[in-house]
Protein backbone atom coordinates (compact mmCIF):
# COMPACT_ATOMS: atom_id res chain seq x y z
CA UNK A 1 0.00 0.00 0.00
CA UNK A 2 2.76 2.44 0.85
CA UNK A 3 4.37 1.98 -2.57
CA UNK A 4 1.08 2.94 -4.20
CA UNK A 5 0.78 5.87 -1.84
CA UNK A 6 4.24 7.06 -2.88
CA UNK A 7 3.29 6.86 -6.57
CA UNK A 8 -0.24 8.29 -6.41
CA UNK A 9 -0.30 10.71 -3.49
CA UNK A 10 -0.68 13.54 -6.02
CA UNK A 11 -4.04 12.03 -7.15
CA UNK A 12 -5.39 10.43 -3.96
CA UNK A 13 -5.52 10.88 -0.22
CA UNK A 14 -4.61 7.67 1.56
CA UNK A 15 -6.36 7.31 4.91
CA UNK A 16 -5.78 4.49 7.36
CA UNK A 17 -8.32 3.67 10.07
CA UNK A 18 -7.46 1.96 13.33
CA UNK A 19 -10.18 -0.69 13.47
CA UNK A 20 -9.77 -0.94 17.24
CA UNK A 21 -10.38 2.78 17.80
CA UNK A 22 -13.92 3.43 19.03
CA UNK A 23 -13.83 6.83 17.31
CA UNK A 24 -13.87 5.13 13.89
CA UNK A 25 -16.97 2.99 14.54
CA UNK A 26 -19.47 5.28 12.79
CA UNK A 27 -17.24 5.71 9.75
CA UNK A 28 -16.71 1.94 9.51
CA UNK A 29 -20.46 1.43 9.76
CA UNK A 30 -21.10 3.92 6.96
CA UNK A 31 -18.55 2.17 4.73
CA UNK A 32 -19.87 -1.28 5.52
CA UNK A 33 -16.61 -2.46 7.05
CA UNK A 34 -16.63 -6.24 7.61
CA UNK A 35 -13.13 -7.63 7.86
CA UNK A 36 -9.53 -6.62 8.25
CA UNK A 37 -7.90 -5.84 5.90
CA UNK A 38 -10.60 -4.13 3.91
CA UNK A 39 -9.74 -1.45 1.37
CA UNK A 40 -12.05 1.18 -0.06
CA UNK A 41 -11.58 3.51 -3.02
CA UNK A 42 -13.80 6.55 -2.52
CA UNK A 43 -14.62 9.46 -4.77
CA UNK A 44 -14.36 13.08 -3.64
CA UNK A 45 -17.86 12.93 -2.16
CA UNK A 46 -17.13 9.84 -0.06
CA UNK A 47 -18.98 7.39 -2.29
CA UNK A 48 -17.46 3.92 -2.48
CA UNK A 49 -16.20 3.31 -6.02
CA UNK A 50 -14.58 -0.04 -5.33
CA UNK A 51 -13.72 -2.17 -2.32
CA UNK A 52 -11.72 -5.27 -1.51
CA UNK A 53 -11.64 -7.65 1.44
CA UNK A 54 -8.52 -9.61 2.31
CA UNK A 55 -5.29 -9.74 0.34
CA UNK A 56 -5.32 -7.80 -2.94
CA UNK A 57 -2.46 -7.86 -5.45
CA UNK A 58 -0.86 -4.46 -5.92
CA UNK A 59 -1.60 -4.49 -9.66
CA UNK A 60 -5.35 -4.84 -8.99
CA UNK A 61 -5.27 -1.76 -6.76
CA UNK A 62 -3.15 0.19 -9.20
CA UNK A 63 -5.50 -0.65 -12.08
CA UNK A 64 -8.45 0.60 -10.00
CA UNK A 65 -6.61 3.81 -9.12
CA UNK A 66 -5.82 4.50 -12.76
CA UNK A 67 -9.32 3.59 -13.92
CA UNK A 68 -10.93 5.92 -11.39
CA UNK A 69 -8.55 8.89 -11.56
CA UNK A 70 -8.04 9.36 -15.29
CA UNK A 71 -9.55 12.36 -16.92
Amino acid sequence: MHGLEDRYSDRLNFVYLDVDDANTQEFKRQLGFRYQPQLFLLDGDGNVLEQWVGFVPEQVLEDAILRNTEG
